[in-house]
């Protein structure tokens, strides 16, 4: 992954990218500034897990699908089963998708996940198990999408392939049966 956006590209989606970005910056910010400024410790759990579960929310069913063209989600089978279920865009739709729109999207998504990481490393470091407990909540949200919507693009590119390989195939073979009608 590049670390800087593409050149010369504007957002095609900007207020996706914004409430992409709001909700996972809202999650991060409250919790950092509710340290400072509230001593009730229900109020910051309640208030901060709630803005990262919007974050899950907005991230899987808004801005994945419209700025990366792909959705997840996981359902229980008859067997009791976990089974993934993935979408994407169609080929065609997938390679005219925003760049930088795609670059927000997956560097935002990662970068989340880090900065929930470091906090958990603090929480352990001063033994606060109770913040341990709101970052671990954020972080599984987060580690969740990633999770999601890693399986899904690798599910994207073996469609991909497999459409590729068919239509090659297909071409192959309809090349040659028109040689030998020819003959």
């Amino acid at each position: 992954m590049d670390l800087n956006p593409p050149p010369g590209e504007n957002y095609a989606h900007p207020k996706i990218c914004f409430f992409h970005v709001l909700f996972k910056a809202a999650a991060l910010a409250f919790y950092i500034l509710s340290a400072l400024f509230i001593s009730n410790f229900v109020i910051i759990f309640v208030v901060t897990v709630l803005l990262a579960a919007l974050d899950f929310w907005v991230v899987k069913n808004v801005s994945g699908r419209i700025l990366v063209g792909l959705r997840w989600w996981n359902e229980i089978n008859e067997d009791g089963e976990s089974v993934w279920r993935f979408e994407c865009l169609d080929q065609e739709s997938l390679a005219r998708m925003n760049k930088k729109d795609s670059w927000l999207f997956w560097w935002t998504l990662y970068l989340t996940a880090v900065v929930w990481v470091v906090f958990a490393i603090f929480s352990l470091i001063r033994l606060q198990a109770d913040y341990l407990l709101v970052v671990g909540v954020c972080l599984t949200l987060s580690i969740a999408n990633i999770v999601g919507f890693t399986k899904c693009r690798k599910d994207a590119k073996k469609q991909l392939q497999a459409f590729a390989t068919q239509t090659i195939a297909s071409r192959f073979t309809s090349s040659i049966q028109s040689a030998f009608t020819a003959v």
